[in-house]
């Protein structure tokens, strides 16, 4: 009976192990974060750490904004900006999945008007090559055209004058206005507009209580991030131990922009980090009824290489390779794969990402335009792989 009972021990000291690991992980990590948004003089940010189905961490640091009037807490709602790329390729496969639309159908199907400048060549993108940036369009068409108040009807008109810079499935070409077109085919396929659909078959499903879609549910919340972008960095009168002085970055509050609020699928997303702790965790398998164990195999499926990424900053020590799947980047971080994708909107920062092997989740958002935020989602990570 004792040795059963040794053996039984063994069998869970693995478990205990890397329970224990991502604890301490995540204790090095909190510190380490705090010290630096300090040191860059952000605002506020939040991060939350899932081990499993289990909340390891979720910590708030800082206020809404540089004046310090309100504190960010957990149910502080910050812009995603193009981690709503995610949440689109969701709802776009689950319709996919349920026959109510195909991948495979010409965007030309929901938009008939839109027509590129080499004649046919608009009907060969379908809708798995929105989702995967592979239409063979150039880096962010047309996004100049969100700043300057177009209406999206507008600025598809103007994609006539657009040549292809390869055929559909052949290159990557990350896009925005293109991304999009996805809420066209979502709409005209069923009844429900994308705003109601995602409510319904994501934010209430899962809980996601301070989720929404759209400048007005943002601009109309009491509980805000607000937005900042760095103006300059000023010297200080303190020096560091090889006696320079510091400098210190001064952050200064923007309004939030309805411009990329227009391509909704591709930015329009707005949530707490209570909110992504749920939406990871779902993506990591823990939710199987609302996302189905097929549903995530297709949309972490690498369907296109990306190979600027693997000379991405801070994240180039790291990365053996790169894909981008149906709204998920795939990357081979050292010796096995990371979920995960990034956003950027005036005034906001956010990554989010999972590890399917050693079963972490990871979210963080910022309410200020810093690199610090790619830094650290990077040093998280190679900490979890070395642990």
């Amino acid at each position: 009976m004792f040795y059963r009972l040794i053996i039984v021990l063994l069998c869970f000291l693995p478990l205990i192990s890397t329970a224990q690991s991502i604890t301490e992980i995540t204790k090095t990590f909190a510190k380490k974060a705090t010290y630096e948004l300090k040191k860059h003089n952000i605002p506020g940010a939040a991060f939350v750490v899932i081990k499993d189905d289990k909340i390891i961490a979720l910590k708030t640091i800082g206020y809404t904004d540089k004046n310090k009037t309100q504190k960010i807490n957990k149910d502080t709602v910050f812009r995603l900006a193009s981690v709503s790329k995610p949440f689109a390729a969701t709802i776009t496969t689950m319709l996919a999945q349920e026959k109510v639309l195909n991948l495979s159908e010409p965007i030309t199907k929901y938009i008939p008007n839109f027509e590129l400048a080499q004649k046919g060549s608009a009907a060969k993108i379908q809708l798995k090559h929105i989702l995967s940036h592979s239409s063979g369009l150039m880096p962010n068409a047309y996004d100049n055209l969100l700043h300057e108040n177009w209406s999206m009807e507008k600025i598809i008109s103007r994609f006539d004058r657009v040549t292809p810079i390869c055929k559909p499935d052949v290159c990557y070409g990350y896009q925005n206005i293109a991304y999009g077109f996805l809420q066209f085919a979502i709409e005209k396929s069923q009844p429900k507009d994308y705003v109601t659909l995602m409510r319904e078959r994501v934010f209430l499903p899962l809980k996601m209580d301070n989720a929404s879609v759209g400048y007005n549910a943002f601009i109309n919340n009491k509980n805000t991030a607000k937005p900042h972008v760095l103006i300059k960095s000023r010297r200080t009168n303190k020096k560091d131990s090889k006696g320079k002085y510091i400098k210190e970055n001064v952050w200064y509050p923007v309004k939030v922009e309805p411009d990329y609020y227009k391509v909704a699928p591709a930015a329009g997303i707005n949530a707490s980090i209570t909110d992504l702790a749920k939406w990871v965790s779902a993506n990591m398998g823990n939710n199987p009824d609302v996302l189905s164990p097929h549903l995530l195999e297709e949309l972490t499926t690498p369907r296109i290489r990306t190979k600027k990424d693997i000379k991405r900053r801070y994240w180039k020590e790291s990365l053996k390779d790169a894909h981008y799947g149906y709204g998920w980047r795939i990357y081979q971080f050292e010796d096995s794969p990371i979920i995960y994708h990034s956003g950027w909107v005036k005034g906001f920062r956010a990554d989010i990402g999972y590890s399917p092997e050693h079963k972490v989740g990871f979210a963080m958002l910022m309410n200020a335009e810093s690199n610090l935020i790619n830094k650290l989602s990077h040093d998280f990570w190679k900490a979890v792989h070395k642990g």
